[in-house]
This record gives structure tokens, sequence and C-alpha cells, in this order.
């Protein structure tokens, strides 16, 4: 089945170049002028949401806020695709619960392959999800660290057996320092491992999310390890 897209920008110009383009690439895509308007329509019947910020009354960030407080919307990905370029801007719109952020200018190229990773990643975990629906599905034990912990069927972490507010990126990271411990690993090599490999991030997304990251973790920040000019490990010792 093909994924439907909506793609929500007050640039008549971009709605079409999207349409157009993902069309080609086989997704099935409705725009929208307005969160305003987006918010009449039928939005569960959507894999991904591609929203500008900029808009109107109703800005893209309001419009995000709106969807993930709905049961029917509350983890359908996000993409912001914004002129807002600033880190402020980005760490915002990931912490209100996008999945990714293009800046504007774009290449169609890029916003294509961030489509590609974020709706492969939703349905890894959609997949995962279903599986633990299933009475013979495997149950994942919890990855732990003295007191940091990852609940992987919840998909929550807890510091002093409290709950700490990730972004989905921010769990994807620490859940893959936790699982592969006492190794340095290349941006490249986390990007693989949880943008995936056809994505394009660049150098400061990686850094940006390790730093915010380290501050959630309280006294395990130190356990996240920078190795200049090769990259970023999680040492049991340091």
């Amino acid at each position: 089945m093909r994924a439907r897209i909506l793609v929500i920008d007050d640039e008549d110009s971009i709605c079409d170049i999207l349409q157009y383009n993902l069309n080609k690439e086989g997704y099935e895509v409705d725009t929208a002028y307005s969160a305003e308007e987006a918010l009449d329509m039928e939005l569960s019947k959507y894999q991904l949401f591609i929203v500008d910020i900029m808009m109107g009354d109703m800005s893209g960030f309001d419009f995000a806020k709106r969807i993930r407080n709905v049961t029917a919307t509350e983890n359908t990905p996000i993409i912001f695709c914004s002129a807002l370029n600033e880190e402020d801007e980005k760490v915002m719109g990931l912490n209100i619960g996008a999945d990714d952020y293009v800046t504007k200018p774009f290449s169609i190229g890029e916003v294509l392959a961030r489509v590609r990773a974020v709706l492969r990643r939703t349905a890894a975990i959609n997949a995962i999800t279903a599986a633990g629906a299933n009475e013979d599905s495997e149950y994942e034990s919890d990855l732990t660290f003295k007191t940091l912990r990852i609940d992987r069927n919840e998909k929550i972490c807890f510091l002093e057996n409290d709950p700490v507010a990730l972004t989905r990126t921010e769990f994807e990271i620490l859940q893959f320092f936790l699982t592969h411990r006492n190794r340095i690993y290349s941006r490249q090599e986390i990007i693989a491992q949880v943008w995936g490999e056809d994505v394009v991030v660049s150098n400061r997304t990686i850094d940006t999310n390790i730093t915010r990251l380290r501050k959630k973790i309280g006294q395990y920040a130190d356990n996240i390890v920078t190795r200049q000019g090769f990259g970023y490990g999680f040492k049991e010792t340091y």
C-alpha cells in the first residue's frame, strides 16, 4: 500500500513541487495551504506530514502540538520544512516531536531521502509494535546502566526511576550506545544506525542531539565520550 503524505505550506509553488516529486516516487500526496485547512481534513489517513512553520495565524509548531495531543495522530511522523534555519528553531521543532527538519531552499533529492528514512523508521517501529501485540512475540528486556534504564517495549528512558523526556532521535541514539558500549563510532556509523544509510544528516545535527542527550542523562553525561576526529561512544568507565 502506498504511503499517504500531507504537505502543509502557504506557498503554492512549494506544495506543487513537493506533490509532483513525491507522486513520482509513488506516494499519494495531498496539500493544504494553512494549518487551519489541514486540521479540517481527515488526518488519521496520512502516514506523514511535511509542514512549513511560518504560516498565517497558526504556525507549523502549533499544528504539531495539536496533532500530538490527538490519539489518531500522536505517532504520525512530521518533517518540518522551513526557511527558519537557526539551531534554536530546529531544536524546538525536534522537541515538539518532529522526526526531521529540512531547511529552505532545499534539494528535492534531500527531501525524498529524508521522507524515505522517516517512513522506513516508522514502518520498523510499527512492525515491532505489531509483533509485541502477538502473544508469541519476544519481549525485549530493558537496557540498563547503573540507574539509567531504557524500556525498549514502552520506548521510555528512566533515570533514578524517573522518566526522562527524550525525543525519538535521542532515544534511538542512547539505545544504540547502550547496546554498543566501549567502542567509538564515527558520525557516519551513528547516522546509518539511527537515521538510515540513505539519509543526509549533517555532523552538526549529530553533535546537537548528543549535546542535548548528555544534558538529560544527568550523572552519566560523561559516559558519552568524544574522540576528536573519530566520533562518539558510550564508555562504562571514563
